[in-house]
C-alpha cells in the first residue's frame, strides 16, 4: 500500500490493526493521523477519549502495547498513535512482536517512524508489506502538485504559477507552503478563496527569505543574540510564529538527518542526498553535525516539538520562540 492508498483507507476506517508509516516528512505523517483519526472518530470533542499518542521511547514500549490492548470507550475502534517507533531497537520491541501475533481488533495502533526504515530494519520485517507504508516528501513537480492539491483540500485555488512560485520562494517545507497559500489568500481580500501570483507576492517576498536564511545561519554559528535579533525582525514583519517555528523544527531536523546517517556510516553524498539540499548547504549541515554532542539533536527536535505543543496551548509566541532559540544555541 502507498501513502494515497493509505489515506483512501483512513477516511473510509479500513486500515490494517497495526500499520507503520516511515518518511522525514512529519506534516504528512501527521496527516495520517488526521485522517484516521476523523474517520475513528467524527466528532472532536470525544476525541480525547477515542485516541492516544504516545512516544515509543520515552514512555516504553510495554506502555504502547498496553494502551493497544484496551477496550474503545466511544465507537467502536480505537486510536493509538506510537511516535519514534523507529527508533527503537528490535529487543525493546519484544512486547510488540508479541502483540503483533494477537492484535486487538478493536485498536488501531499507528507506528510513526520518522526516517526512511531500511528493509532489513526489524518493524518492517515484522509486518506484512500491505501494512509497511513509506512516505516520501513531494519533490520537484510532484510539489507543485501536492500543493494545489492541498490547497483545493483547504478550500482554496491555487494558480499552477503561483504554485510553483510559493515553492521557489518558500522551499520545501509543506507546514510552511500550507501556511502561506492561507496568507496569499488573505492578501486578495477576507473572503478570498483564489490565489494567483499576485497574492503570492504580496506575502513572500526577498525580504522574508534574507530574514530566514540569515537566521538559520545564526543558528548554525550558535549565535543567540544575531539569532534573537532577526527572530524580533520577522516578528515584527507579520511572520507567523508557527511558521517561524516550523522553519527552526526543519533545520533541527535536517542536522539531526544529518547527524544519523554519521552515526550510521552513510558517505557525505548520500546523507546530502536525502537531505534534498543544494551541494553546498547540505556539506555545510554535515560539518556541522559532526561538531555537535551525541544525542544533541535529537533532543533539540524534542524541545521543537515542545515548543510547539506550548505555542498550540495558549502559549506566549515571543517569549517561547526566543526561550527555543537560546536552548538551539547553547547545545
Amino acid at each position: 500500500m502507498d501513502y494515497a492508498g493509505f489515506l483512501r483507507a483512513a477516511d473510509a476506517g479500513q486500515t490494517p490493526p497495526v500499520a507503520l508509516l516511515h518518511g522525514p516528512e512529519p506534516f504528512l505523517l501527521d496527516d495520517a493521523v488526521a485522517h484516521l483519526s476523523r474517520a475513528l472518530c467524527p466528532d472532536p470533542s470525544a476525541l480525547d477519549l477515542a485516541r492516544e499518542i504516545l512516544d515509543a521511547g520515552a514512555a516504553g514500549v510495554e506502555a504502547v502495547v498496553q494502551s493497544a490492548l484496551m477496550l474503545p470507550w466511544v465507537g467502536s475502534r480505537r486510536l493509538v498513535v506510537a511516535r519514534g517507533a523507529g527508533g527503537l531497537s528490535a529487543r525493546q520491541g519484544e512486547p510488540l512482536l508479541a502483540y503483533l501475533e494477537s492484535p486487538n481488533p478493536s485498536t488501531a495502533l499507528l507506528l510513526l517512524a520518522d526516517d526512511t526504515l531500511e528493509p532489513s530494519h526489524w518493524l518492517v520485517r515484522a509486518l506484512p508489506p500491505a501494512a509497511v507504508i513509506p512516505v516520501a516528501p513531494p519533490v520537484g513537480r510532484q510539489l507543485v502538485a501536492w500543493l494545489r492539491a492541498r490547497a483545493e483540500a483547504d478550500g482554496f485555488e491555487l494558480a499552477e504559477e503561483a504554485a510553483a512560485l510559493l515553492v521557489e520562494l518558500s522551499g520545501d517545507d509543506l507546514t510552511q507552503l500550507r501556511g502561506d497559500v492561507e496568507k496569499a489568500a488573505l492578501a486578495g481580500g477576507p473572503v478570498n478563496r483564489r490565489v494567483g501570483v499576485a497574492e503570492v507576492r504580496a506575502v513572500v517576498g526577498a525580504h522574508r527569505l534574507h530574514g530566514i536564511f540569515e537566521l538559520t545561519r545564526a543558528l548554525s554559528r550558535r549565535d543567540a543574540p544575531a539569532a534573537l535579533s532577526l527572530l524580533e525582525s520577522l516578528l515584527n514583519g507579520g511572520e507567523d510564529p508557527l511558521g517561524v517555528l516550523a522553519m527552526l523544527a526543519r533545520e533541527v531536523r535536517a542536522a539531526w538527518q544529518a547527524a544519523e546517517g554519521l552515526r550510521r556510516g552513510r558517505s557525505a553524498e548520500e546523507i546530502a542526498r536525502a537531505l534534498r539540499r543544494p551541494p553546498a548547504a547540505a556539506a555545510a549541515l554535515v560539518e556541522r553535525a559532526r561538531t555537535l554532542p551525541p544525542g544533541a539533536p535529537a533532543r533539540q527536535l524534542r524541545r521543537c516539538w515542545e515548543a510547539e505543543r506550548r505555542l498550540k496551548l495558549g502559549g506566549a509566541p515571543r517569549p517561547e520562540l526566543s526561550l527555543l532559540i537560546a536552548d538551539l544555541c547553547a547545545v
